[in-house]
C-alpha cells in the first residue's frame, strides 16, 4: 500500500450532502476528536471533577505527548500513517474511557473506586493503547506502522517502558502494558497478568472504549471500507497475500463485518468485558447510552447496505487525520 492509495481511500467517500465537520465529533457531538485540545479539556475536566484534590499535570502533558506522537514530532519516531488506527481513534477512545470512568467512579461505593492514580493510568493507557502502531525513524523493515498489526499491542508495552518514566509513572509499566492488552488479541483476556479486580476492571473498561468508541463513529461503516482494508492489506491479511487471510476486496470487508457486530456485542462487550459499557449509561445519566445506541445505528445500517449488496451506500467522508508528511 503506498500513500497515494491511502489518500485515494480517504476521499472515496465523499457524500456533497453531509457536513464534513459534523464527522469529526463525538457521539455527543460536543467534543472535537479529531483535536487534541478539545478533547484534553473534556477528559481533564471530568478527571478534575471527580478527584478535586488530584493534579492534571500529568495527564495534560500525556495528551500533548501523544499529539507529538501521532503528527511525528516525537524524538526518534516518524508520523502515524495508518489511516484507520488514527488519532481520532486515540482520541475519542480516550474519551470514551474517561466517561466510562466518570459513570463508575459516581455510583459505585467509595471502597471500590478507582481512585486519581487509578483513573490517571486508565487514561494514559488509552492514549497509548496504539502507539505500538507508530514506526522509529530508523526503521528500514517496514514501509507502513500496519505491518505491526500482529504485535503492535506488545510493541505499545514497549513505548510505555520508554515513556512513562518521563511521566514520574516508572513504577506503573508492567501495568499499563498489561492493560493496553484488553484492546487486542495478542493475549487472551482471561490470561492478562493482572490480579488486581479493580486493574483488571480498568483494562476491561479500556477494551470496551477501544470498541464503542470506534464502533458508533459516524463514519465508522466507510472507515471499514476505506481505511482499515488498506492496513490489512499492508498487514498481509488478505485472503490473496497468505494462506487463511480474511478479505479478498474492499466489499467483501463491509459484507462481513456483521460478524464482526455480533462477536464484538455478544462475545467481547457483554461476554468476556463484562458489559462495563453500562457504566456509560451512568456517566450520561438521566440521558441514554450515546454509544450504544450510534453503535447499533451503524449495525442497522450496515445490514441495509447487506441487503442491498452495494457499498455506495456508504457516503460519509472521514476526516483527513494524517500528517501530510506521512502521504509523502
Amino acid at each position: 500500500m503506498d500513500a497515494r492509495s491511502v489518500q485515494i481511500g480517504m476521499d472515496f467517500a465523499y457524500n456533497p450532502g453531509m457536513e464534513q465537520y459534523g464527522n469529526e465529533y463525538d457521539v455527543t457531538r460536543s467534543v472535537k476528536v479529531t483535536d487534541v485540545r478539545s478533547v484534553s479539556r473534556e477528559v481533564c475536566g471530568l478527571y478534575s471533577t471527580l478527584y478535586s484534590n488530584a493534579s492534571i499535570t500529568e495527564l495534560q502533558r500525556a495528551f500533548v505527548d501523544t499529539g507529538r506522537l501521532f503528527h511525528g514530532d516525537y524524538p526518534g519516531y516518524l508520523p502515524c500513517d495508518t489511516p484507520y488506527h488514527d488519532l481520532q481513534h486515540t482520541l475519542d477512545v480516550t474519551l470514551a474511557m474517561a466517561r466510562l470512568i466518570s459513570g463508575y467512579e459516581s455510583r459505585c461505593p467509595k471502597t471500590e473506586q478507582m481512585g486519581a492514580f487509578g483513573a490517571l493510568l486508565g487514561l494514559v493507557s488509552a492514549l497509548l493503547h496504539d502507539a505500538g502502531y507508530i514506526r522509529r525513524r530508523m526503521d528500514r523493515h517496514h514501509a507502513n506502522g500496519a505491518e505491526y498489526t500482529r504485535t503492535h499491542v506488545s510493541r505499545g508495552g514497549r513505548f510505555m517502558a520508554e515513556y512513562l518514566p518521563t511521566l514520574g509513572l516508572d513504577k506503573a509499566v508492567r501495568t499499563c502494558a498489561c492493560l493496553i492488552h484488553f484492546t487486542g488479541y495478542e493475549m487472551l483476556t482471561p490470561e492478562i497478568p493482572l490480579k488486581d479486580p479493580k486493574l483488571r476492571l480498568l483494562g476491561k473498561m479500556l477494551g470496551t472504549a477501544d470498541l464503542i468508541a470506534q464502533m458508533s463513529d459516524r463514519c465508522y461503516l466507510e472507515k471499514c471500507r476505506d481505511r482499515l482494508y488498506p492496513e490489512f492489506e499492508a498487514a498481509g491479511m488478505l485472503a490473496r497475500h497468505a494462506p487463511g487471510g480474511s478479505y479478498i476486496s474492499q466489499e467483501e470487508l463491509v459484507f462481513k463485518t456483521p460478524m464482526f457486530f455480533e462477536h464484538a456485542m455478544c462475545e467481547r462487550l457483554d461476554g468476556v468485558l463484562k458489559g462495563v459499557y453500562h457504566h456509560a449509561e451512568q456517566h450520561f445519566f438521566p440521558e441514554n447510552n450515546f454509544y450504544m445506541e450510534a453503535l447499533k445505528k451503524n449495525r442497522d445500517y450496515l445490514m441495509q447496505v447487506v441487503e442491498h449488496h452495494d457499498v455506495s451506500m456508504l457516503r460519509r467522508r472521514s476526516p483527513p487525520t494524517l500528517a501530510a508528511s506521512a502521504l509523502n
